[in-house]
């Protein structure tokens, strides 16, 4: 957790969110610092914020997040993401389905360029026309468009356990 407030309220909303790490009063540009520390330490990071001293770790993510009603003007314009609610327990919910998403759009890539490389060959070989082709690409434009359709059925982010501190 990067923040700008006091040591002892950073460790008090540390302790109640189940966050083991935590650097308090930061600067916006101490929060890139320690962000670039733990990209080498740890490779990919996501950055979650909401003000304007955020925006620039925002920018400095691999993904930035903005808390988007309660987020200023500047952290949803930086961020590459803005959550519609500012409920944090959403958050692994957005990696799943956006994990889900890049596998669909991979999928419909593979379906829609393996049936046209197949009808090119067919129709060079004469096995196939014109009329063959066009129908196969509009059915694989049908495919890939109810694939990504299904992805609109996801369910929705689950509510974090009853009892458990808002983070």
């Amino acid at each position: 957790m990067l923040t700008g407030d006091n040591r002892g309220t950073a460790r008090a909303i540390a302790e109640q969110s189940g966050v083991d790490e935590f650097h308090a009063e930061l600067l916006p540009a101490e929060k890139v610092e320690v962000l670039a520390r733990l990209r080498r330490e740890h490779g990919c990071v996501a950055m979650v914020g909401d003000g304007i001293n955020d925006a620039p770790a925002l920018a400095a993510a691999d993904v930035g997040i903005a808390m988007g009603t309660i987020g200023t003007d500047a952290a949803i314009q930086t961020a590459d993401v803005a959550l519609m609610s500012d409920n944090p327990w959403h958050l692994p919910w957005l990696v799943r389905h956006a994990r889900k998403t890049r596998l669909t759009i991979l999928a419909n890539i593979v379906v829609a360029v393996g049936l046209k490389a197949a009808f090119l060959v067919l129709g060079a070989v004469g096995l196939a026309n014109l009329w063959m082709a066009i129908l196969a690409d509009m059915g694989a434009s049908l495919a890939v468009t109810f694939n990504g359709m299904r992805l609109l059925r996801a369910p929705h982010p689950a509510e974090p356990p009853a009892g458990t501190p808002h983070p």
